[in-house]
C-alpha cells in the first residue's frame, strides 16, 4: 500500500474540519504527526484553493488570524465564507477563537 504524501494527509484532516469550526495550521500538523510543520500545512492549504473538497477557509494561524485570505482571490472572500457558517472575523481575526476552535488531534482519535 502507498503512504499517503505530506499534504494528502492534511487534506484528509482538513475535509473533517465541521462548518462552523475552525482550527490552526499547528493543529493539522500536530494531529498529523508532524508538530514542527505548521508552515507545511500552510503551503498545503495555499494549494487547495482548487480544491474544492478541502474547505481550507476554515484553517486559520494559531491567534485565529486570517493569515491565508490572500489565496482566495478576493481578500474579503474567507471572512465572507467564515461569517455564511456563523464564524465573525473582525480585523482579519476570528472572534471567539475557543469557542470555534476544533482540535483534529483530540476529534480524531
Amino acid at each position: 500500500m502507498e503512504e499517503k504524501n505530506f499534504f494528502e494527509r492534511v487534506y484528509e484532516v482538513a475535509r473533517q474540519i465541521p462548518k462552523g469550526k475552525i482550527t490552526s495550521y499547528g493543529a493539522i500538523a500536530k494531529s498529523i504527526g508532524a508538530a514542527k510543520s505548521a508552515r507545511m500545512v500552510g503551503y498545503a492549504m495555499n494549494s487547495a484553493k482548487d480544491l474544492e473538497d478541502v474547505p481550507a477557509h476554515r484553517v486559520v494561524n494559531r491567534n485565529g488570524l486570517l493569515t491565508g485570505k490572500s489565496h482566495f482571490g478576493d481578500h474579503s472572500a474567507m471572512q465572507e465564507v467564515l461569517a455564511t457558517e456563523g464564524i465573525k472575523v473582525k480585523d482579519n481575526k476570528v472572534q471567539d477563537f475557543e469557542k470555534h476552535f476544533w482540535n483534529p488531534a483530540k476529534e480524531l482519535e
